[in-house]
Protein backbone atom coordinates (compact mmCIF):
# COMPACT_ATOMS: atom_id res chain seq x y z
CA UNK A 1 0.00 0.00 0.00
CA UNK A 2 2.76 2.43 0.96
CA UNK A 3 4.45 2.69 -3.22
CA UNK A 4 1.03 3.58 -4.09
CA UNK A 5 0.32 5.86 -1.33
CA UNK A 6 3.79 7.16 -2.48
CA UNK A 7 2.96 7.55 -5.41
CA UNK A 8 -0.35 9.31 -5.48
CA UNK A 9 0.44 11.65 -2.95
CA UNK A 10 4.07 11.79 -1.93
CA UNK A 11 4.96 13.37 1.40
CA UNK A 12 3.90 12.37 4.95
CA UNK A 13 1.11 14.85 4.88
CA UNK A 14 -0.37 14.37 1.29
CA UNK A 15 -0.16 10.75 2.27
CA UNK A 16 -2.37 11.70 5.76
CA UNK A 17 -4.51 13.49 3.42
CA UNK A 18 -5.61 10.76 0.51
CA UNK A 19 -6.31 8.26 3.83
CA UNK A 20 -8.63 10.38 5.64
CA UNK A 21 -10.21 11.44 2.32
CA UNK A 22 -11.02 7.93 1.65
CA UNK A 23 -12.52 7.07 5.10
CA UNK A 24 -14.24 10.35 4.35
CA UNK A 25 -15.76 9.10 1.07
CA UNK A 26 -16.67 5.92 2.92
CA UNK A 27 -18.05 8.11 5.99
CA UNK A 28 -20.35 10.07 3.49
CA UNK A 29 -21.80 6.42 1.90
CA UNK A 30 -22.69 5.33 5.29
CA UNK A 31 -24.13 8.36 6.63
CA UNK A 32 -26.17 8.68 3.35
CA UNK A 33 -27.42 4.88 3.87
CA UNK A 34 -28.19 4.91 7.42
CA UNK A 35 -29.94 8.07 6.37
CA UNK A 36 -31.99 6.14 3.48
CA UNK A 37 -32.99 3.24 5.72
CA UNK A 38 -31.16 0.76 3.96
CA UNK A 39 -28.24 -2.03 5.62
CA UNK A 40 -25.00 -0.96 5.66
CA UNK A 41 -23.51 -4.61 4.90
CA UNK A 42 -25.77 -4.28 2.11
CA UNK A 43 -23.57 -5.66 -1.30
CA UNK A 44 -25.00 -2.40 -3.04
CA UNK A 45 -22.98 -0.45 -0.77
CA UNK A 46 -19.59 -2.40 -0.70
CA UNK A 47 -19.93 -2.30 -4.83
CA UNK A 48 -20.80 1.63 -4.71
CA UNK A 49 -17.92 2.24 -1.89
CA UNK A 50 -15.53 0.36 -3.78
CA UNK A 51 -16.32 2.36 -7.14
CA UNK A 52 -16.26 5.40 -5.20
CA UNK A 53 -13.19 5.35 -4.11
CA UNK A 54 -11.69 4.22 -7.09
CA UNK A 55 -12.59 6.89 -8.60
CA UNK A 56 -11.75 9.84 -6.19
CA UNK A 57 -8.21 7.67 -6.52
CA UNK A 58 -7.78 7.89 -10.29
CA UNK A 59 -9.40 11.21 -10.30
CA UNK A 60 -7.00 12.59 -7.58
CA UNK A 61 -4.10 11.14 -9.07
CA UNK A 62 -4.37 12.23 -13.04
CA UNK A 63 -5.74 15.62 -11.33
CA UNK A 64 -1.80 15.72 -8.91
CA UNK A 65 -4.17 16.82 -6.34
CA UNK A 66 -1.77 15.53 -3.17
CA UNK A 67 1.02 16.84 -4.69
CA UNK A 68 3.95 18.70 -3.12
CA UNK A 69 3.44 21.77 -4.48
CA UNK A 70 -0.38 21.43 -4.06
CA UNK A 71 -0.27 23.70 -0.75
CA UNK A 72 0.84 27.06 -3.17
CA UNK A 73 -2.49 27.19 -4.86
CA UNK A 74 -5.22 29.84 -3.52
CA UNK A 75 -7.62 28.53 -1.52
CA UNK A 76 -10.33 29.09 -3.94
CA UNK A 77 -7.96 27.16 -6.14
CA UNK A 78 -8.38 24.35 -3.67
CA UNK A 79 -12.15 24.45 -3.41
CA UNK A 80 -12.63 23.97 -6.97
CA UNK A 81 -10.15 21.11 -6.83
CA UNK A 82 -11.89 19.63 -4.27
CA UNK A 83 -15.32 20.05 -5.54
CA UNK A 84 -13.80 18.55 -8.94
CA UNK A 85 -13.22 15.24 -7.01
CA UNK A 86 -16.94 15.57 -4.98
CA UNK A 87 -18.07 15.72 -8.55
CA UNK A 88 -16.65 12.76 -10.02
CA UNK A 89 -17.80 10.53 -6.99
CA UNK A 90 -21.30 12.18 -7.22
CA UNK A 91 -21.36 11.51 -10.77
CA UNK A 92 -19.95 7.75 -10.46
CA UNK A 93 -22.69 7.43 -7.64
CA UNK A 94 -25.58 9.10 -9.87
CA UNK A 95 -24.82 6.59 -12.55
CA UNK A 96 -24.87 2.97 -10.71
CA UNK A 97 -28.03 4.39 -9.00
CA UNK A 98 -29.39 5.09 -12.07
CA UNK A 99 -28.23 0.92 -13.50
CA UNK A 100 -30.32 -0.27 -10.20
CA UNK A 101 -33.12 -2.76 -10.76
CA UNK A 102 -36.80 -1.33 -9.98
CA UNK A 103 -37.20 -2.84 -6.20
CA UNK A 104 -33.69 -3.09 -5.37
CA UNK A 105 -32.96 -2.47 -1.41
CA UNK A 106 -32.14 1.41 -0.35
CA UNK A 107 -28.75 2.62 -1.82
CA UNK A 108 -26.40 5.91 -0.70
CA UNK A 109 -28.35 8.39 -2.51
CA UNK A 110 -26.41 11.37 -4.44
CA UNK A 111 -27.15 14.44 -2.98
CA UNK A 112 -27.40 13.41 1.22
CA UNK A 113 -23.85 11.47 0.10
CA UNK A 114 -22.40 14.71 -1.83
CA UNK A 115 -23.91 17.16 1.45
CA UNK A 116 -22.11 15.03 4.17
CA UNK A 117 -18.77 14.80 1.72
CA UNK A 118 -17.96 18.23 0.31
CA UNK A 119 -17.88 19.90 3.10
CA UNK A 120 -15.98 17.75 5.11
CA UNK A 121 -13.23 17.47 2.77
CA UNK A 122 -13.02 20.71 2.14
CA UNK A 123 -12.82 21.64 5.63
CA UNK A 124 -10.05 19.64 6.34
CA UNK A 125 -8.01 20.81 2.70
CA UNK A 126 -7.91 24.26 3.69
CA UNK A 127 -8.16 24.49 7.74
CA UNK A 128 -5.54 21.39 8.36
CA UNK A 129 -4.03 19.97 5.78
CA UNK A 130 -2.97 23.11 4.00
CA UNK A 131 -0.86 24.68 6.87
CA UNK A 132 0.22 21.07 7.60
CA UNK A 133 2.03 20.92 3.60
CA UNK A 134 3.64 24.04 4.78
CA UNK A 135 5.63 22.65 7.05
CA UNK A 136 7.19 19.65 5.13
CA UNK A 137 9.19 21.84 2.62
CA UNK A 138 9.86 25.20 1.04
CA UNK A 139 7.17 26.50 -1.66
CA UNK A 140 8.79 28.85 -3.71
CA UNK A 141 12.56 28.74 -5.43
CA UNK A 142 14.26 32.29 -4.50
CA UNK A 143 17.95 33.24 -5.73
CA UNK A 144 19.78 36.08 -3.54
CA UNK A 145 22.28 38.68 -4.79
CA UNK A 146 24.41 39.85 -1.72
CA UNK A 147 26.52 37.87 0.17
CA UNK A 148 26.96 40.78 2.94
CA UNK A 149 25.20 40.37 6.41
CA UNK A 150 21.47 41.63 4.79
CA UNK A 151 22.28 38.83 2.23
CA UNK A 152 22.67 36.29 4.73
CA UNK A 153 20.22 37.68 7.06
CA UNK A 154 17.87 37.08 4.59
CA UNK A 155 18.64 33.71 3.25
CA UNK A 156 17.92 32.65 6.84
CA UNK A 157 14.63 34.77 7.25
CA UNK A 158 13.45 32.98 4.38
CA UNK A 159 13.90 29.52 4.86
CA UNK A 160 12.88 29.71 8.70
CA UNK A 161 10.24 32.00 8.59
CA UNK A 162 8.48 32.40 4.98
CA UNK A 163 9.52 28.48 3.74
CA UNK A 164 11.10 29.58 0.34
CA UNK A 165 13.83 27.02 -0.56
CA UNK A 166 17.34 29.43 -1.46
CA UNK A 167 18.46 28.22 -4.30
CA UNK A 168 22.22 29.87 -3.57
CA UNK A 169 23.76 33.28 -3.47
CA UNK A 170 25.47 35.45 -5.65
CA UNK A 171 27.58 37.99 -4.48
CA UNK A 172 28.19 41.58 -5.91
CA UNK A 173 31.79 42.51 -6.99
CA UNK A 174 33.30 43.85 -4.09
CA UNK A 175 31.89 41.53 -1.48
CA UNK A 176 33.88 38.87 -0.20
CA UNK A 177 32.55 34.96 -0.10
CA UNK A 178 31.82 34.15 3.39
CA UNK A 179 32.73 30.25 4.48
CA UNK A 180 29.72 29.49 5.39
CA UNK A 181 27.72 30.18 2.15
CA UNK A 182 30.25 28.19 0.29
CA UNK A 183 27.98 25.42 -1.12
CA UNK A 184 25.29 27.89 -1.95
CA UNK A 185 27.92 30.55 -3.78
CA UNK A 186 26.76 30.53 -7.28
CA UNK A 187 29.05 33.24 -8.80
CA UNK A 188 28.85 37.15 -8.96
CA UNK A 189 25.75 39.52 -9.97
CA UNK A 190 27.44 39.74 -13.21
CA UNK A 191 26.13 35.53 -13.59
CA UNK A 192 22.49 36.22 -12.57
CA UNK A 193 21.49 36.84 -16.29
CA UNK A 194 22.31 33.14 -17.01
CA UNK A 195 21.39 31.74 -14.14
CA UNK A 196 17.96 32.81 -14.40
CA UNK A 197 18.13 31.55 -17.84
CA UNK A 198 19.45 27.82 -16.73
CA UNK A 199 17.08 27.42 -13.52
CA UNK A 200 13.39 27.86 -12.70
CA UNK A 201 13.68 30.89 -10.08
CA UNK A 202 10.16 32.39 -8.80
CA UNK A 203 12.30 35.27 -7.27
CA UNK A 204 15.25 37.25 -6.90
CA UNK A 205 15.93 38.96 -3.72
CA UNK A 206 18.64 41.88 -4.59
CA UNK A 207 20.43 42.01 -1.13
CA UNK A 208 22.67 45.42 -1.42
CA UNK A 209 22.96 49.15 -0.46
CA UNK A 210 21.70 51.25 -2.69
CA UNK A 211 23.58 53.60 -1.44
CA UNK A 212 26.97 52.18 -2.38
CA UNK A 213 25.52 49.34 -4.81
CA UNK A 214 23.19 51.47 -7.06
CA UNK A 215 24.70 50.71 -10.25
CA UNK A 216 24.68 46.99 -9.98
CA UNK A 217 22.01 46.34 -8.26
CA UNK A 218 20.17 48.06 -11.53
CA UNK A 219 21.88 46.19 -13.27
CA UNK A 220 20.33 42.97 -11.50
CA UNK A 221 17.01 44.81 -12.01
CA UNK A 222 17.12 45.18 -15.50
CA UNK A 223 18.01 41.11 -16.27
CA UNK A 224 15.15 40.47 -14.24
CA UNK A 225 12.71 42.93 -16.14
CA UNK A 226 14.20 41.17 -19.32
CA UNK A 227 13.52 37.69 -18.31
CA UNK A 228 10.06 38.30 -16.71
CA UNK A 229 11.33 37.42 -13.10
CA UNK A 230 9.81 38.85 -10.10
CA UNK A 231 12.38 40.72 -8.09
CA UNK A 232 12.78 42.56 -4.41
CA UNK A 233 14.74 45.69 -3.13
CA UNK A 234 15.38 46.39 0.49
CA UNK A 235 12.82 48.78 1.66
CA UNK A 236 15.46 51.22 2.90
CA UNK A 237 18.94 51.54 3.48
CA UNK A 238 18.34 52.69 7.08
CA UNK A 239 17.70 50.41 10.12
CA UNK A 240 14.90 51.17 12.94
CA UNK A 241 14.69 50.16 16.37
CA UNK A 242 11.44 50.50 17.44
CA UNK A 243 9.56 52.33 14.13
CA UNK A 244 7.08 50.24 12.13
CA UNK A 245 6.06 50.87 8.68
CA UNK A 246 2.08 51.17 8.45
CA UNK A 247 1.26 48.78 5.76
CA UNK A 248 3.40 45.60 7.48
CA UNK A 249 2.22 43.35 5.56
CA UNK A 250 3.25 44.62 2.04
CA UNK A 251 6.80 44.80 3.44
CA UNK A 252 6.88 42.02 6.23
CA UNK A 253 10.05 40.72 5.38
CA UNK A 254 12.08 43.65 4.84
CA UNK A 255 11.29 44.01 1.15
CA UNK A 256 9.66 45.83 -1.80
CA UNK A 257 8.44 43.05 -4.17
CA UNK A 258 8.18 43.80 -8.24
CA UNK A 259 6.77 41.78 -10.98
CA UNK A 260 6.53 42.03 -14.55
CA UNK A 261 3.55 41.15 -15.23
CA UNK A 262 0.70 43.51 -13.73
CA UNK A 263 -1.02 41.82 -10.57
CA UNK A 264 -4.71 41.02 -10.79
CA UNK A 265 -5.79 39.11 -7.84
CA UNK A 266 -9.58 39.40 -8.19
CA UNK A 267 -8.94 38.68 -12.10
CA UNK A 268 -6.53 36.18 -11.33
CA UNK A 269 -9.02 34.01 -9.15
CA UNK A 270 -11.97 34.43 -11.28
CA UNK A 271 -9.55 33.12 -14.27
CA UNK A 272 -8.55 29.88 -12.32
CA UNK A 273 -12.13 29.48 -11.73
CA UNK A 274 -13.11 29.82 -14.91
CA UNK A 275 -10.09 26.97 -15.93
CA UNK A 276 -11.29 24.57 -13.65
CA UNK A 277 -15.31 24.69 -14.25
CA UNK A 278 -14.52 24.74 -17.77
CA UNK A 279 -11.80 22.03 -18.24
CA UNK A 280 -13.96 19.99 -15.80
CA UNK A 281 -17.32 20.67 -17.89
CA UNK A 282 -15.51 20.12 -21.07
CA UNK A 283 -14.17 16.92 -20.61
CA UNK A 284 -17.32 15.38 -19.07
CA UNK A 285 -18.65 16.71 -22.19
CA UNK A 286 -16.31 15.19 -25.04
CA UNK A 287 -15.76 12.00 -22.79
CA UNK A 288 -17.41 9.83 -26.10
CA UNK A 289 -15.10 11.78 -28.66
CA UNK A 290 -11.68 10.75 -26.86
CA UNK A 291 -12.83 7.53 -26.11
CA UNK A 292 -13.30 7.59 -30.20
CA UNK A 293 -10.10 8.93 -30.90
CA UNK A 294 -8.49 6.86 -28.39
CA UNK A 295 -9.71 3.80 -30.29
CA UNK A 296 -8.40 5.26 -33.35
CA UNK A 297 -5.39 5.75 -32.73
CA UNK A 298 -4.66 2.54 -30.84
CA UNK A 299 -6.34 0.62 -34.03
CA UNK A 300 -4.75 2.57 -36.89
CA UNK A 301 -0.91 2.46 -35.11
CA UNK A 302 1.75 1.10 -32.74
CA UNK A 303 2.37 2.96 -29.99
CA UNK A 304 0.56 4.86 -26.55
CA UNK A 305 -2.31 6.54 -26.97
CA UNK A 306 -1.13 9.44 -24.79
CA UNK A 307 1.85 11.63 -25.49
CA UNK A 308 3.68 13.12 -22.95
CA UNK A 309 5.96 15.71 -23.19
CA UNK A 310 8.25 18.01 -21.13
CA UNK A 311 7.24 21.42 -21.57
CA UNK A 312 8.39 24.63 -19.49
CA UNK A 313 5.62 26.17 -17.38
CA UNK A 314 5.62 29.59 -15.34
CA UNK A 315 8.90 30.58 -14.27
CA UNK A 316 10.50 27.89 -16.01
CA UNK A 317 9.54 25.16 -13.86
CA UNK A 318 8.85 22.14 -16.76
CA UNK A 319 6.00 19.84 -16.56
CA UNK A 320 4.58 16.95 -18.48
CA UNK A 321 2.08 18.34 -21.05
CA UNK A 322 -0.52 15.74 -22.40
CA UNK A 323 -1.30 15.11 -26.27
CA UNK A 324 -2.91 12.14 -28.06
CA UNK A 325 -0.03 10.49 -30.05
CA UNK A 326 -0.49 11.94 -33.26
CA UNK A 327 2.76 10.56 -34.66
CA UNK A 328 5.43 7.99 -34.99
CA UNK A 329 6.69 6.74 -31.63
CA UNK A 330 10.26 7.25 -32.53
CA UNK A 331 8.84 10.74 -33.95
CA UNK A 332 11.43 12.81 -31.76
CA UNK A 333 14.52 11.20 -33.15
CA UNK A 334 13.42 11.53 -36.84
CA UNK A 335 12.88 15.04 -36.14
CA UNK A 336 17.10 15.60 -36.11
CA UNK A 337 16.81 14.39 -39.34
CA UNK A 338 14.47 16.80 -40.17
CA UNK A 339 15.85 19.84 -39.28
CA UNK A 340 16.80 21.38 -42.51
CA UNK A 341 13.31 21.27 -43.77
CA UNK A 342 12.23 23.40 -40.72
CA UNK A 343 9.51 26.09 -42.41
CA UNK A 344 9.17 27.81 -39.16
CA UNK A 345 11.58 30.49 -38.41
CA UNK A 346 12.99 30.83 -34.38
CA UNK A 347 14.26 28.03 -32.85
CA UNK A 348 10.62 26.13 -32.95
CA UNK A 349 10.19 23.00 -35.29
CA UNK A 350 7.42 23.24 -37.63
CA UNK A 351 6.77 21.58 -41.10
CA UNK A 352 3.32 21.16 -43.13
CA UNK A 353 3.52 17.61 -44.85
CA UNK A 354 5.75 16.18 -41.60
CA UNK A 355 6.10 12.12 -42.82
CA UNK A 356 6.35 11.45 -39.20
CA UNK A 357 2.58 12.30 -38.63
CA UNK A 358 0.04 9.54 -38.77
CA UNK A 359 -3.22 9.52 -40.93
CA UNK A 360 -5.60 9.94 -37.72
CA UNK A 361 -2.47 12.16 -36.58
CA UNK A 362 -3.08 14.66 -40.03
CA UNK A 363 -6.74 14.73 -38.94
CA UNK A 364 -6.99 15.54 -35.35
CA UNK A 365 -4.33 18.21 -35.65
CA UNK A 366 -5.75 19.85 -37.98
CA UNK A 367 -8.84 20.24 -36.19
CA UNK A 368 -6.65 20.58 -32.60
CA UNK A 369 -8.21 17.49 -31.09
CA UNK A 370 -4.92 16.25 -30.48
CA UNK A 371 -4.39 19.07 -27.52
CA UNK A 372 -8.19 17.88 -26.19
CA UNK A 373 -5.71 16.25 -23.01
CA UNK A 374 -4.21 19.30 -21.84
CA UNK A 375 -7.66 19.95 -20.37
CA UNK A 376 -5.73 17.64 -17.66
CA UNK A 377 -3.24 20.09 -17.19
CA UNK A 378 -5.64 22.76 -17.08
CA UNK A 379 -7.50 21.14 -13.89
CA UNK A 380 -3.35 20.10 -12.88
CA UNK A 381 -2.75 24.02 -12.79
CA UNK A 382 0.13 23.41 -14.92
CA UNK A 383 -1.55 25.60 -18.08
CA UNK A 384 -4.59 27.99 -18.26
CA UNK A 385 -7.17 27.60 -20.93
CA UNK A 386 -5.98 31.27 -21.97
CA UNK A 387 -2.07 32.15 -22.11
CA UNK A 388 0.91 31.49 -24.56
CA UNK A 389 1.78 27.92 -25.72
CA UNK A 390 4.41 25.96 -23.76
CA UNK A 391 7.60 25.83 -24.91
CA UNK A 392 9.58 22.70 -25.17
CA UNK A 393 12.95 22.97 -23.08
CA UNK A 394 15.11 22.76 -26.07
CA UNK A 395 13.15 25.70 -27.33
CA UNK A 396 14.00 28.03 -24.44
CA UNK A 397 17.74 27.56 -24.60
CA UNK A 398 17.59 29.20 -27.78
CA UNK A 399 15.25 32.54 -27.09
CA UNK A 400 16.65 35.79 -26.79
CA UNK A 401 16.50 37.38 -23.46
CA UNK A 402 13.35 39.85 -24.20
CA UNK A 403 11.46 36.59 -25.21
CA UNK A 404 11.72 34.47 -22.24
CA UNK A 405 9.35 36.92 -20.47
CA UNK A 406 6.64 35.09 -21.90
CA UNK A 407 7.54 32.22 -19.01
CA UNK A 408 6.14 34.89 -16.48
CA UNK A 409 2.55 33.51 -16.66
CA UNK A 410 1.01 30.27 -16.94
CA UNK A 411 0.70 28.48 -20.04
CA UNK A 412 -2.41 27.93 -21.88
CA UNK A 413 -4.24 26.04 -24.94
CA UNK A 414 -4.94 29.29 -26.95
CA UNK A 415 -3.67 33.09 -26.72
CA UNK A 416 -3.60 35.63 -29.91
CA UNK A 417 -1.08 33.40 -31.97
CA UNK A 418 -3.66 30.50 -31.88
CA UNK A 419 -6.38 33.43 -33.58
CA UNK A 420 -3.78 35.09 -36.27
CA UNK A 421 -2.79 32.14 -38.66
CA UNK A 422 -0.49 30.08 -36.30
CA UNK A 423 1.98 28.48 -38.26
CA UNK A 424 1.45 31.23 -41.38
CA UNK A 425 3.25 33.77 -38.99
CA UNK A 426 6.97 34.16 -37.99
CA UNK A 427 8.12 33.00 -34.65
CA UNK A 428 9.46 36.67 -34.00
CA UNK A 429 5.66 37.97 -34.54
CA UNK A 430 4.86 35.20 -32.26
CA UNK A 431 6.58 36.43 -29.37
CA UNK A 432 5.46 39.85 -30.04
CA UNK A 433 1.41 38.51 -29.52
CA UNK A 434 2.56 36.56 -26.26
CA UNK A 435 4.05 39.91 -25.12
CA UNK A 436 0.75 41.88 -25.96
CA UNK A 437 -1.25 39.38 -24.13
CA UNK A 438 0.80 39.62 -21.28
CA UNK A 439 1.12 43.37 -21.12
CA UNK A 440 -2.47 43.69 -21.80
CA UNK A 441 -4.42 40.87 -20.14
CA UNK A 442 -8.03 40.60 -19.01
CA UNK A 443 -10.61 38.32 -18.44
CA UNK A 444 -12.56 40.34 -21.30
CA UNK A 445 -10.10 39.57 -23.51
CA UNK A 446 -9.42 35.95 -22.55
CA UNK A 447 -13.51 34.84 -23.10
CA UNK A 448 -12.93 36.94 -26.49
CA UNK A 449 -9.78 34.73 -27.44
CA UNK A 450 -11.62 31.70 -26.22
CA UNK A 451 -14.86 32.56 -29.02
CA UNK A 452 -12.30 33.75 -31.56
CA UNK A 453 -10.64 30.24 -30.90
CA UNK A 454 -13.97 28.16 -32.02
CA UNK A 455 -13.41 28.74 -35.66
CA UNK A 456 -10.30 28.63 -36.17
CA UNK A 457 -10.79 25.11 -34.78
CA UNK A 458 -13.68 23.88 -36.65
CA UNK A 459 -11.94 25.27 -40.61
CA UNK A 460 -8.12 24.03 -39.28
CA UNK A 461 -7.10 27.38 -40.26
CA UNK A 462 -3.40 27.89 -39.94
CA UNK A 463 -2.30 24.43 -38.38
CA UNK A 464 -0.01 21.64 -39.70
Amino acid sequence: MNPLLGRIAPGRTARWNLVIDLVAVGLSLWGSMVLTGGSITSPELHTRLAACLAVWVITASALRHYDPWASERDPLDDTMMVSVLCFAVATTLFCLNLLAPPGATPVPRTLQTTSLLWPAVVALRLFLFRSLSRTEGPLDEVLIVGTGALGRLTGEDLQRHMHRRVLGYLSFPDERRPDNLRNQYLGTSGDLEGFLKSMPVTEVYIAGDMLKRGEQMQQCIRACERLGVSFALPVSSFRFERARPVAGKAISDGYLHYTAVELKPQQMALKRLFDIASATAALWMLMPVLALIALAIKVTSRGPVFFKQIRTGINGRPFHMLKFRSMVTDAEKLKELLEKSNEQTGPVFKMKNDPRVTRVGRFIRKYSLDELPQLVNVLRGDMSVVGPRPPIPAEVAKYEPWQRRRLSVRPGLTCIWQVSGRNQISFEQWMYLDMQYIDHWSLAQDLSLIFKTFPVVLTGRGAS
